[in-house]
């Protein structure tokens, strides 16, 4: 896949989540198995993880020579993480935000920086490109997480969409 495809994938996922939460209830956004996240906890990790990990990584791959990137791991992220902005028209917009500013930093990319180095204590350096492709997976993860938990998939709540009459 190009990078140029890579890029799309990432910028679909704002979207993608204002699909599958937009009609659900905020008792619903609240609900979650017993020592899972809750559809609006998994949509604030996600917003969190955007501005506070993985484009402070890209960037840091871009402006220093091998950096080592470092993420937040969600059990230590979850007690303290800031809950002032949690109502689903903020998440989702604040996401989309930060979403887009990373977009755009991929968008400008030249070719010879899709191969810089950036590394994580105790795996192997990695490129930017690899990165993106790690930053994909993601959201894939987490998306399916949110599929989960709210009891239906991105397909079926477009299907159910499509059922309604026009007007």
């Amino acid at each position: 896949m190009s990078t140029s495809a890579l890029i799309d994938r990432l910028a679909a996922t704002p979207r993608t989540l204002a699909l599958l939460v937009v009609e659900e209830t905020e008792e619903g956004l609240d609900a979650a198995p017993p020592g899972e996240w809750s559809a609006r906890t998994l949509l604030a990790h996600l917003r969190d993880d955007e501005y506070l990990c993985m484009r402070v990584a890209l960037e840091r791959m871009l402006a220093q020579d091998d950096p080592e990137v470092l993420v937040i791991e969600g059990e230590d992220w979850e007690p303290g993480r800031n809950r002032g902005r949690d109502r689903r028209d903020q998440l989702l917009a604040d996401f989309a935000l930060q979403r887009q500013a990373s977009v755009s930093i991929l968008r400008m990319l030249r070719p010879e920086e899709w191969s810089r180095l950036g590394h994580m204590p105790g795996l192997p350096p990695f490129t930017v490109e690899s990165f993106l492709r790690g930053w994909i997976h993601h959201d894939e993860e987490h998306i399916a997480q949110l599929e989960q938990v709210l009891g239906a998939s991105l397909e079926e709540i477009l299907e159910r969409r499509r059922q309604i009459p026009a007007g």
